[in-house]
């Protein structure tokens, strides 16, 4: 239950920061994307503040034996580059600089009711609905050919995608 209240308040401070810091105007953040037009350099100060901030508590945090909250810390372990992690990355970069949201302000817009945030939010559905069809059927044809094990990077996907309780281990395996 703790856990459950302190990840809410943690989603509410998220998106009341994503607000102020204009990362739900998606022309405030074309504008930060547009270099060679009219561009808008005031998305700098706000990642600036965020990898700030990140940088001091993830020291602080990290001397501590456990988290608060739970049995043990769950931080990244991988620091290979993969195909899918660079595919994966140019099409996120692509989607953010189309549509001026990313999955977390997409989804504090749409409190909005605007039709871009609507729009976007359900692409980004139709997408992991796509991709998780995609998985199913890989899956079944490789079990079909008489494979038993998914690749390495398969199941991190899968691992990745599968839901938790804990939404810093949905981070964590991101």
């Amino acid at each position: 239950m703790r856990q459950g209240i302190a990840a809410f308040g943690a989603g509410l401070l998220f998106a009341a920061g994503l607000v102020v810091g204009g990362m739900t105007q998606p022309s405030k953040v074309v504008g930060f994307l547009d270099f060679f037009g009219d561009w808008d350099p005031s998305l700098v100060l706000v990642m600036a503040g965020a990898i700030a901030v990140h940088a001091v508590l993830f020291r602080v945090v990290s001397r501590r034996k456990s988290p608060l909250l739970a049995e043990v810390f769950h931080v990244p372990s991988r620091r290979d580059l993969t195909l899918p992690l660079v595919l994966g990355s140019g099409l996120f970069g692509i989607g953010w600089g189309l549509g001026g949201f990313c999955p977390g302000p997409g989804l504090v817009s749409l409190v909005t009711g605007g039709q871009e945030a609507l729009a976007f939010v359900a692409s980004m559905g139709a997408g992991m609905l796509v991709y998780e069809a995609a998985q199913t059927l890989g899956r079944r044809a490789k079990r079909a050919r008489g494979a038993t094990d998914a690749s390495a990077t398969e199941q991190l996907a899968a691992d990745a995608l599968a839901p938790t309780a804990n939404p810093i281990d949905a981070v964590s395996k991101g």
